[in-house]
């Protein structure tokens, strides 16, 4: 299944927009030609549980598409529980700049996004640690990836050369964790 297809999405309403938002920018008049076009910051992404994936535009120079970071939130939902948490559109910078730092084209893959406490309780008490009891996916602030056809050894020097928030590498499980805490790393 698409995530264009889930029935909390509208992909078709966000392109619209976003399509709205350039042609705008370029009915201004000729001397803010002058001045470069907002660069857009794009994401694809593949859930590894619900079977989703997403491609989008969510960002245009500075300024995020508020659509775009909605259907994120959806898309990064608890796939456990349904919850859907606000997620830190700083992340997506993160992984943004990972992609390109990798050249990779490739969507990340999406082990984890938001989790609800009751599904971080759960996980911190069958999993044998490995959970934080305060734990940044709770609060939208940490994602676990990995990238196709990029060495997870890679991804992960790639995202602590970024010195923009904390990086977890997992071997064993096949991902690497980044959020927006600390600068701090295992």
């Amino acid at each position: 299944m698409t995530f264009a297809s889930h029935p909390l999405a509208s992909r078709r309403r966000f392109l619209q927009v976003a399509a709205g938002s350039v042609a705008a920018a370029s009915l201004q008049p000729a001397v803010a030609l002058a001045v470069a076009a907002p660069s857009p910051r794009d994401l694809a992404l593949y859930h590894t549980h619900t079977r989703e994936d997403i491609e989008l535009v969510y960002a245009l120079g500075r300024d995020y598409v508020t659509d775009a970071l909605g259907e994120l939130n959806v898309f990064l939902r608890d796939h456990r529980t349904g919850d859907i948490g606000r997620m830190d559109p700083r992340l997506y910078d993160l992984m943004h700049q990972i992609r390109l730092t990798l050249g990779s084209a490739q969507p990340f893959e999406i082990i984890s996004g938001y989790r609800s406490p009751a599904t971080n309780e759960m996980l911190r008490t069958t999993r044998g640690g490995g959970v934080a009891r305060r734990s940044l996916h709770m609060d939208g602030r940490a994602i676990d990836v990995r990238l196709p056809g990029v060495r997870l050894a890679d991804l992960r020097e790639a995202a602590l050369s970024l010195r923009a928030g904390g990086v977890g590498y997992y071997p064993r499980e096949q991902f690497v964790h980044i959020d927006t805490g600390p600068v701090r790393s295992w």
